[in-house]
């Protein structure tokens, strides 16, 4: 029994601790009334934090080390020459219109709104951290000052207060400088890309406690609250979806397959067909990555020097799917807070979206452990609140991630037509005709 568990692939564990957190929950709230809430809180909820301090513990090594070695991976900026330029200003490109469609989808649906008696841990209300918020000016910095407390007075003080935002600032500036140190600055990249790799390793050994923690969490929360916070899962889960089919199908598609390259949409995503599946099913960029080359190479008739080149590169900065939830889970926090949105609000946001995404990890719900330090740098939410907001949405961070992941690969895969064509190494007739192997 235990081996056939252990060989069952994580995602099937978690759902299935899922599934039973909620059945405890739902028989705890409406089986037993005020008795069911008491041993959600008392018997259940210790174990979903001490789950989520697990998280809270790897944030900012999980950040350092993998932007770090992110940035690094992209190789000499020098020998990238104009290919290198055109890739990073398309990823960039398509990262700001990822941002903005997010936060526009979020502000449409109000996938936080309703959601206070869940966020309303212990004894504060939400309308007290709000007020606390509003009241301190956290939520109406002005967007100059944002841009200020981006620059770390000092990195290593940073990282101990958990400013997570200095902190993604500067790690980019660090990979960036052992990318133009050259061969003196291989010492300082092989050590962080090393470190990355423990990092990651300690990373799934946590997530291997996943599904007892999501068990856990979710018999709390559906012990307290019962049925009404499914309301709001289902709203997250419809905005991130629609927001990267609109993606999908306007900016790749669209603007790039369309106008750009003058080529048929549908023949497109038939030739990326194989690497949609794969990175649905395993929610990561990094182990698609083989078949999204083979995809763009046999398919759509990208050259192997540009395949080569520009995916890996997509791999580890163009997460456009991540940049759309980061901006989906800042305004369902606000929303929950009942924090005022600004201009200068939405453009923190889209901001620190973009940043977080750049080098985040390629693997499952990566982007969710950055999701807690965006709250803190942008609203100014206490650290428990925001933990809080990502505990109660791990449970479902598969299912989101599977698209996530589906957004990254086919804008990857993008960029790499339209770079192989601007470069003179792009086969249309293979794009137009070539079976889909």
């Amino acid at each position: 029994m235990l081996k056939s568990w252990r060989a069952m692939t994580l995602w099937k564990r978690v759902f299935i601790g899922l599934a039973l957190g909620v059945a405890i929950g739902l028989s705890l709230h409406y089986g037993l009334g005020d008795k069911g809430k008491y041993i959600a809180e008392t018997w259940f909820k210790p174990f979903g934090d001490a789950f989520v301090n697990l998280i809270r513990m790897l944030i900012i090594p999980l950040i350092v080390t993998t932007l770090v070695s992110g940035m690094v991976a992209m190789g000499d900026p020098k020998r990238l020459g104009t290919l290198g330029a055109r890739t990073i200003g398309l990823y960039l490109f398509t990262t700001f219109f990822a941002v903005w469609l997010g936060l526009v989808v979020a502000t449409i649906i109000q996938p936080g709104t309703g959601l206070s008696e869940v966020i309303s841990a212990g004894n504060s209300s939400v309308d007290t951290v709000a007020n606390k918020l509003q009241s301190a000016g956290t939520a109406k910095r002005s967007f100059a000052q944002y841009l200020l407390d981006i620059i770390p007075r000092n990195p290593i003080k940073a990282m101990a207060e958990g400013d997570v935002l200095a902190v993604i600032f500067f790690s980019i500036l660090m990979g960036v400088g052992v990318l133009l140190a050259g061969e003196k600055g291989k010492l300082v990249g092989d050590f962080f890309d090393s470190a990355a790799e423990v990092v990651m390793k300690v990373t799934m050994m946590i997530m291997e406690l996943a599904p007892y923690g999501v068990m856990a969490l979710m018999a709390w929360v559906m012990g307290i609250n019962g049925l009404g916070v499914l309301v709001n899962m289902g709203k997250l889960a419809i905005a991130l979806y629609l927001a990267c089919f609109l993606q999908i199908i306007f900016i790749y598609g669209g603007v790039i397959v369309r106008l750009i390259l003058k080529l048929p949409f549908t023949r497109f995503i038939y030739g990326i067909a194989d690497a949609i599946g794969v990175a649905y099913s395993t929610s990561s960029s990094s182990a698609t990555l083989p078949v999204t080359i083979s995809c763009a190479e046999k398919n759509l008739g990208v050259d192997k020097s540009v395949a080569g080149s520009v995916l890996p590169m997509g791999a580890t900065i163009n997460m456009d799917g991540t940049a759309i939830y980061l901006g989906i889970v800042a305004l369902f926090a606000a929303q929950a807070f009942g924090l005022e949105l600004t201009v200068g609000t939405y453009l923190m946001v889209a901001l620190t979206a973009t940043m977080a995404s750049i080098g985040a990890a390629g693997i499952p719900s990566a982007s969710l452990f950055l999701a807690v330090g965006m709250l803190q740098s942008i609203f100014g939410i206490d650290e428990s609140q925001a933990i809080l907001i990502v505990a109660f949405i791990f449970p479902f961070d598969r299912l989101l991630d599977m698209m996530r992941t589906v957004t990254n690969v086919s804008g990857d895969v993008a960029v790499a037509c339209t770079v192989a064509k601007w470069e003179g190494a792009l086969d249309e007739e293979v794009f137009k005709t070539k079976a889909v192997v």
